[in-house]
């Protein structure tokens, strides 16, 4: 007998926030992080995206060296303690409850690997380090979460391009609902702000090269736009049963994927929000809110609201749709749990955050945005995602107590 699915601790780690508190209130701040990243070689720039700073892994973790961590890793691990705390567990008692651990990161460490490919390419083969093998795989993300846990946690790490941490969540809560597991911390993490691989992403016209005002270069679904601003960061969830004793954000009801087809970007989010809707039990004119995935890119944002019109229909128009990504950048495979985790909080409060610098409506994209944040009561949420591979996920949050 299939279990209900709550959320029950939120750990995020993000430019607008860092912590449950702080982030719900910049998620609702419409400012824009995105920044010059002036830490980068300019000279095949400049590189833009939206950064966290001040984050320090001795703030989480004291009795770990970051020297030897990744940065994805570092920002993994404390969205997990953060979200650990948040749902008043400890490790021990986490440990108890036969837990698993389900992260999703689109990229390696590219900066490490990279600079040790120059070292080694300088200094000779003997200056290779056997450690990197390690430390700089997607699978150290978990495993460095479940040692936090304790060696009762398993673990496993997803890898479907920016949707993993999002199927993740899914993935994970399927887990719980079947009762293979009573507690899952899960999410992603990602930090591609390095010169590998961010001089990849403006040559393949991901991220914008050369703008004078980098905080007006994301716009999702503005008429203007023209592409997304790569982030980082992470988000963390505590998954429980609905018999947990632990108090609930919202319930996760339904997740669905699909491939892109015809070729179309964003295409196939239709139809993993078919799913999606199926698994929870729930029409589409049941849905009240859509947390976009929405990067500011042209074509992927005009697929995503042509896929949502088909959906939703005559609908749609009166659901209320948000999109972050103006305000902090599209963090790859964090981007999906980081929305779900300020979804969670939205129907909590009854405030949808705003989507930072839509200001000239696209006529492609007839959706019911606002650049200002939202008093609105919603009970039903869908959360989007999309990834460069074709890849698409969906996950169904709804509010605990409807109104």
């Amino acid at each position: 007998m299939r279990r209900r699915v709550k959320i029950t601790g939120i750990g995020p780690v993000t430019p607008a926030g860092i912590g449950r508190e702080a982030f719900f209130r910049g998620i609702n701040d419409p400012v824009s992080r995105v920044r010059l990243l002036s830490q980068l070689d300019q000279t095949a720039g400049p590189f833009i995206g939206a950064e966290i700073l001040d984050f320090d892994l001795k703030n989480y973790a004291p009795e770990l060296d970051p020297r030897r961590l990744a940065r994805h890793t570092q920002f993994g691990l404390a969205a997990a303690i953060l979200a650990t705390a948040d749902a008043g567990l400890t490790p021990a008692e986490a440990n108890e409850l036969n837990p698993v651990v389900v992260t999703g990161t689109s990229l390696m460490d590219f900066d490490r690997i990279s600079r040790e490919i120059h070292i080694v390419q300088k200094k000779g083969p003997r200056y290779a380090m056997a450690r990197n093998l390690y430390e700089t795989s997607l699978v150290k993300i978990p495993g460095t979460i479940s040692e936090f846990i304790g060696p009762a946690a398993r673990m496993f790490s997803l890898q479907s391009s920016c949707c993993s941490g999002l199927d993740a969540v899914g993935q994970a809560a399927e887990l719980v609902a079947t009762g293979q597991s009573n507690l899952a911390i899960t999410g992603g993490t990602e930090c591609p702000l390095t010169y590998h691989p961010m001089v990849e992403f403006n040559a393949a016209e991901l991220s914008p090269v050369g703008l004078e005002n980098p905080e007006k270069a994301c716009r999702p679904f503005d008429l203007w736009r023209s592409t997304g601003v790569i982030g980082e960061g992470a988000a963390m969830l505590i998954l429980e049963p609905e018999d947990s004793p632990r108090p609930a954000y919202a319930w996760i009801t339904g997740y669905g994927y699909a491939n892109d087809a015809n070729g179309l970007a964003g295409e196939g989010i239709g139809e993993a929000a078919r799913i999606a809707l199926a698994n929870a039990g729930r029409r589409p004119d049941e849905v009240d809110y859509i947390c976009a995935w929405g990067p500011g890119h042209r074509v992927i944002d005009n697929n995503e609201a042509t896929a949502m019109r088909r959906v939703f229909q005559d609908k749609l128009p009166e659901i209320p749709v948000t999109s972050i990504k103006g305000m902090i950048g599209t963090a790859l495979a964090a981007s999906g749990p980081i929305q779900a985790a300020s979804t969670a909080l939205s129907l909590r409060h009854s405030l949808l955050p705003p989507t930072v610098n839509w200001e000239t409506p696209d006529p492609h994209c007839p959706l019911n945005l606002s650049s200002r944040p939202r008093y609105l009561g919603a009970n039903v949420a869908i959360v989007n995602a999309h990834g460069m591979a074709g890849s698409n996920a969906v996950i169904v949050i709804e509010r605990l107590c409807p109104r």
